[in-house]
């Protein structure tokens, strides 16, 4: 075991446990109200809105699956730039929309707004158990990115004794999350991302001195690996399946319920706005992160004996933790792996107070005790968000890390089936909300179907005529939920109840600098 690596992982982690129940004081609310305790009282800047979304959207398992991807597949695993880029564009277009609709009339959840907008239960509960069930997985998957820097300080894993390390964080995690609420993550994810700016900084000015610089190790990486492969005869190839991937990722990236948490706790749609013209930064981090996994291919971590265990157990994924156990001394590995550690805590901890907030407000109190005071639909957020972290706890230990990795794609397909309520439905009231229902029902079954069917590879090889064009899954089923929304409008006709009205949509706060935009709402 690493034993100086394990006190500096250690003692860091116990600060930000420290932090985190500290944050149930910090700019102090009544917690037992839903949207202190799930939004922080909606009163987060700009600049602790850029952490938290930072914080939400590049994750412990971002740290350690972009670079194994670049390390296994080469140039594809680059589609996470470019996906990252457009979506922010999606960012300034649409949510300060939701955002301004929902302080309007108190929304909590992207389901909230659903029902007021389209006034039916049933496609509200359509997104909110979409984005429980997409949710899940991606808890899950925190806890991958835990799991291999904790093996990699030489903790063995394995068994159920192995599983203690894990049991340990996520208790501390569900008891400052019980406590604090989004208050707890907002302010350690200013931590992590300090941590992590410093871990990936350091990897790219010394890990290339000591490999011989960038030159070299372009140089020793294969040329395969470093453009997308040539696409063989009658087939779109990579160059298909990677302009999809970004796309497609780039929809569903702000729709998941965590990402919707973190932009509705924001002052202002002002805040949200910047934080679309800020939050690039963390693409441009991405980006350098993707080179590490260049890196690791130049120094040959995969070779070397003592890691060999590792890239047995986690294949790819010990790629990044071998490259760092090689490269910096125990101390600084301590700091890099509690950077990742810390990095699954803050995403999990938002994760699953948005599934508590969607349960809580969309299927309890809409279907089974409608008559729910303020009080008891915070406690009941604050229980259900334990037992989805105990959910997800049990998940990794009986589900293989494939397996959560494949739900997890499948969990990109069906967020992108939300688009049409949520993004048209932030314009226009005109869409049938039962044509919106069949439409998501078709795209999520044809979504599925694909990724089964293809052994969950997430580009999909759709034959048009003679030509085969592998593409992302979540944009085809994403075409056939459009169609089936549309057509069938047009067939039932508009009808819905719509609670809100088009000045709802300005983008105006209370005590704030923002001013309304001239945008007119159908």
């Amino acid at each position: 075991m690493n034993t100086t690596a394990i006190t500096v992982f250690v003692l860091l982690f116990g600060f930000i446990t420290v932090l985190g129940f500290a944050a149930g004081r910090w700019r102090r609310g009544d917690l037992d109200q839903l949207h202190e305790w799930g939004l922080g009282g909606r009163r987060f800047g700009t600049i602790v809105t850029w952490f938290l979304l930072g914080g939400d959207l590049y994750t412990a398992y971002t740290f350690v699956a972009v670079p194994a991807l670049i390390f296994g597949g080469g140039a594809i695993g680059f589609f996470a730039l470019p996906y990252t880029i457009v979506a922010y564009p999606l960012l300034f277009l649409f949510f300060p929309r939701l955002w301004a609709v929902a302080h309007k009339h108190g929304y909590i959840t992207a389901a909230d707004f659903v029902q007021g907008r389209y006034g039916n239960q049933w496609l509200a509960l359509a997104v909110a158990v979409t984005g429980i069930v997409a949710t899940m997985p991606y808890i899950a998957l925190q806890l991958v990115g835990l799991e291999v820097v904790i093996s990699a300080m030489g903790i063995n894993v394995a068994g159920q004794i192995g599983h203690i390390p894990l049991v340990v964080a996520f208790i501390v995690l569900a008891l400052f999350t019980y406590n604090s609420g989004l208050r707890a993550p907002a302010l350690i994810a200013v931590v992590k991302d300090i941590l992590i700016w410093i871990t990936v900084l350091s990897m790219l000015i010394f890990i290339p001195i000591q490999l011989g610089g960038y030159e070299n190790i372009f140089n020793t990486v294969p040329p395969e690996r470093v453009l997308l492969a040539t696409p063989p005869p009658n087939s779109l190839g990579q160059y298909s399946a990677y302009v999809t991937l970004a796309f497609g990722s780039a929809l569903a990236l702000f729709l998941y319920p965590h990402s919707v948490t973190g932009i509705l706790s924001a002052s202002s749609a002002k805040a949200v706005q910047r934080n679309a013209v800020f939050l690039p930064a963390y693409s441009l981090m991405l980006g350098l992160l993707a080179l590490t996994g260049f890196m690791a291919l130049a120094s040959g971590v995969d070779k070397m004996p003592e890691y060999a265990a590792g890239f047995a157990q986690h294949r790819n994924n010990f790629a990044i933790p071998a490259l760092i156990l090689h490269s910096f001394p125990d101390w600084f590995v301590g700091v890099a792996f509690a950077a990742i550690g810390i990095g699954a805590l803050v995403p999990a901890a938002i994760m699953s107070i948005a599934a508590a907030n969607l349960y809580t407000r969309s299927i309890h109190a809409r279907f089974i005790n409608p008559n729910l005071t303020p009080a008891q639909e915070a406690r009941n957020a604050k229980i259900v968000s334990l037992v989805v972290k105990l959910g997800a706890l049990v998940f990794i230990f009986l589900v293989q890390t494939q397996q959560a990795i494949e739900l997890q794609l499948l969990g990109g397909i069906w967020m992108c089936q939300t688009v049409p309520a949520i993004f048209f439905g932030l314009y226009t009231n005109r869409l049938n909300p039962t044509a919106l229902l069949i439409g998501w029902a078709g795209g999520i079954s044809v979504g599925t179907w694909m990724a089964v069917t293809n052994n969950y590879q997430a580009a999909f090889p759709l034959p048009v005529g003679d030509l085969t064009v592998p593409g992302y899954a979540a944009l085809y089923a994403l075409g056939i939920n459009l169609t089936l929304s549309l057509v069938l409008t047009l067939f039932f006709g508009t009808r819905g109840k719509d609670e809100t009205k088009p000045s709802d949509y300005n983008f105006r706060t209370h005590g704030t600098d923002d001013a309304p935009l001239p945008v007119t709402v159908a």
